[in-house]
C-alpha cells in the first residue's frame, strides 16, 4: 500500500484546469500561426468555428463574431491563411484553442486562388453575362462618382471632364481600402440607383466606381461579393475604373464598361466637346453645300425646261389672228342670214290664202271640241275605278289593324316603357302597365292588392252557351282577307 506524498500539493479539476489556462495563455499570449483551414463552421451567433491544420497536427481556433465580421474574405476549407491570436484553452472539453485576432490569405497565390474560385461562382449566377451589359448614354446630364473624397482619383475625374465636356458630378466618398470600404461602396452604388427623378438629388445617368492602383491586397475591396453584387444589380450604367490597366478585379467583369484608369473612365463617360463642335460644324457645311448643289442643280433643270417651251405670246398670237377673221365674217353672214329667212317667209306668205286658212283653224277648232267632249267622261271612269282600289285597300288596311281587334272586346298592354307586352310571364307583381281599349287609355298594377286572378269557373251545365257568330258577309271583289 503506497503511501501519500507529504509536500505535494493536491489540486482540484477546476484549479489545475485554470492553472494550465493562465500557463497556456502567459505562455502564448500573441501568435502567429500559418495553415490550411479545415471543417469551418458559422454558428447562429455569428460566431465562427474552425480548425488551423498541417500535414501534422491541428488546432481548434475561434474567432468571435466582431473579428469575423472584419475579415476581408469568407473563411473557407482548404484556404491556407496566417492567423493571428492568442492561445487558451476550454476546460469544459480539456482542449487548447487559438482565439483568432486577425486572418489573411497567405500571399497573394491564396488571394488569386480566392479570386478565381469566387470569380467562377460568380461567373455561374450569370452576374457577368454581355446580355446583362447596358449601353453607356453619350452624353449624362449628371455623373455619379463612387471613390475617396481626399484621392487624387476624384480630381482627376474632374479635371479630364473638365476638359471634354464639363458636366454634373455628384461624388458619393466612401473607403477604398479597409475593412468597412465594401460594405460603403456597395451602399454608395445602391444609394444612387434609389434616386428618384424627382428627387432634392438629381439621379445620375452613368455611374464611375474608381481607385488608384495598388496591390491585390489593397484592391481586395473591389472584390468582395457584396461589391460585385452591387454593381450587377445598378439599373444605372456603371463604369469600373480599378487600379492601373493591368490591374483587374471582379467588378470589372460585372460593370457595363472597363475603363484601364479613372481618367479612361471620364473619357468614356463624355465625348469632346471640341469635336463634336467639329463635327457638327463640318455637317452643317456638308448641308449648306449640299442644298446649294441641289438648288443649282434644280435652277438648271428648270431653265432648260423653259426653253423647250414656247413662248405664251407665241401661243396667243395664232389663236388672236383667228378671231379676227371669223369676227370679220360674222357680220356680213348674219345680214346673209335674215335675208334668206326673210326671202323664204315671203315665199310661204305668198302660198297661204286667207279662205283656206279659215277653213282649217275651224277643223281644228271642231276636233280639239270633239277631243274635249270624250276626255271629260274617260276622266271621270278613271277617277271611280282609281276611288274603288283605294277604297278597297283601306278596308284590307283596317281589317289587320289592332284597332279593330280592340274594336271585338280585346286590350293591348304596354310596359312602362311602352313597349307591347306579348307574354304575361314577363312582367312582375306590382310593375304598372297601360291598357289601351278601343275608346281609352288606362293604367294599372299587375295583381294590384287583391293578387293575381284565378282561373276562369268552367261552365256550368245548363248555362247558356254563347252567341252564335253572324254569317260572314261575303267580301267584295278585290279585297283581301285576314287569315
Amino acid at each position: 500500500m503506497s503511501q501519500p506524498s507529504g509536500n505535494l500539493h493536491e489540486f482540484s479539476v477546476s484549479e489545475l484546469a485554470g492553472s494550465l489556462k493562465r500557463t497556456i495563455e502567459d505562455a502564448f499570449g500573441h501568435v502567429r500561426v500559418r495553415g490550411e483551414l479545415g471543417r469551418v463552421v458559422v454558428a447562429k451567433s455569428g460566431h465562427v468555428y474552425f480548425d488551423i491544420k498541417d500535414d501534422k497536427a491541428v488546432i481548434a481556433s475561434i474567432a468571435w463574431k466582431g473579428t469575423a465580421a472584419r475579415f476581408r474574405f469568407k473563411p473557407e476549407e482548404g484556404l491556407e491563411v496566417v492567423i493571428e491570436g492568442r492561445l487558451s484553452t476550454y476546460p469544459g472539453r480539456s482542449q487548447y484553442q487559438l482565439i483568432v485576432d486577425t486572418m489573411e490569405p497567405a500571399g497573394a497565390g491564396a488571394l488569386m486562388a480566392l479570386l478565381e474560385e469566387r470569380k467562377k461562382m460568380l461567373a455561374a449566377e450569370g452576374l457577368f453575362d454581355p446580355e446583362r451589359k447596358k449601353p453607356i448614354p453619350f452624353l449624362p446630364r449628371t455623373i455619379g462618382v463612387v471613390t475617396s473624397p481626399t484621392g487624387a482619383v476624384i480630381r482627376d475625374i474632374l479635371h479630364r471632364l473638365q476638359d471634354r465636356f464639363p458636366r454634373h458630378v455628384i461624388l458619393w466618398p466612401v473607403l477604398v481600402q479597409g475593412e468597412k470600404a465594401a460594405e460603403q461602396i456597395a451602399t454608395a452604388i445602391r444609394g444612387f440607383n434609389a434616386f428618384t427623378a424627382s428627387g432634392p438629388v438629381v439621379r445620375p445617368d452613368v455611374l464611375i466606381v474608381a481607385r488608384g492602383g495598388g496591390s491585390i491586397e489593397d484592391l481586395w475591396s473591389f472584390n468582395e461579393e457584396i461589391v460585385v453584387r452591387a454593381v450587377a444589380e445598378s439599373d444605372i450604367p456603371v463604369i469600373s475604373a480599378v487600379g492601373h490597366e493591368t490591374d483587374t478585379t471582379l467588378i470589372d467583369f460585372a460593370a457595363d464598361r472597363r475603363a484601364p484608369t479613372p481618367t479612361g473612365a471620364a473619357e468614356m463617360a463624355v465625348p469632346v466637346r471640341a469635336e463634336l463642335k467639329g463635327d457638327v460644324d463640318a455637317l452643317a457645311a456638308r448641308l449648306v453645300s449640299g442644298l446649294s448643289r441641289h438648288i443649282d442643280r434644280r435652277r438648271s433643270e428648270l431653265r432648260g425646261a423653259a426653253r423647250a417651251l414656247p413662248r405664251p405670246a407665241s401661243l396667243l398670237e395664232l389663236k388672236r389672228q383667228r378671231f379676227d377673221m371669223i369676227a370679220d365674217k360674222l357680220d356680213p353672214a348674219l345680214l346673209n342670214n335674215a335675208a334668206e329667212k326673210r326671202s323664204k317667209l315671203l315665199v310661204l306668205q305668198a302660198g297661204l290664202k286667207p279662205a283656206a286658212l279659215s277653213r282649217d283653224i275651224r277643223q281644228r277648232g271642231e276636233r280639239v271640241a270633239g277631243l274635249r267632249e270624250r276626255l271629260t267622261p274617260a276622266i271621270r271612269r278613271v277617277l271611280r275605278q282609281e276611288r274603288r282600289g283605294f277604297e278597297n285597300w283601306v278596308a284590307r288596311l283596317k281589317s289587320v289593324s289592332h284597332e279593330s281587334v280592340l274594336s271585338r272586346g280585346f286590350v293591348l298592354v304596354r310596359d312602362e316603357a311602352g313597349m307591347v307586352v306579348r307574354s304575361g310571364k314577363a312582367l312582375d307583381s306590382g310593375s304598372r302597365v297601360e291598357l289601351e281599349f278601343a275608346d281609352t287609355r288606362r293604367s294599372a298594377i299587375v295583381d294590384g292588392e287583391k293578387g293575381p286572378l284565378s282561373s276562369p269557373p268552367a261552365a256550368k251545365p245548363g248555362s247558356a252557351k254563347p252567341k252564335a257568330k253572324p254569317p260572314t258577309r261575303p267580301r267584295p271583289e278585290g279585297q283581301g282577307t285576314l287569315f
